[in-house]
């Protein structure tokens, strides 16, 4: 599961990178916005699986 949650990570921060490109390169502050909250979401992701592993070492 731990695998599946990093990668899930990962994906909210490259889709969260693409939209914020998208949303620069037409002038959509909306979209921009939404781009880096999903970054935000995947770098939490991604924290909270760190802690996990460190705690399981």
């Amino acid at each position: 599961m731990a695998a599946d949650e990093k990668t899930q990570a990962k994906t909210e921060q490259a889709k969260g990178k693409v939209k914020e490109a998208a949303g620069r390169a037409v002038g959509n502050e909306r979209l921009t916005a939404e781009g880096r909250a999903d970054q935000a979401k995947g770098d939490v992701r991604q924290a909270k699986e760190k802690v996990k592993d460190a705690l399981t070492d």
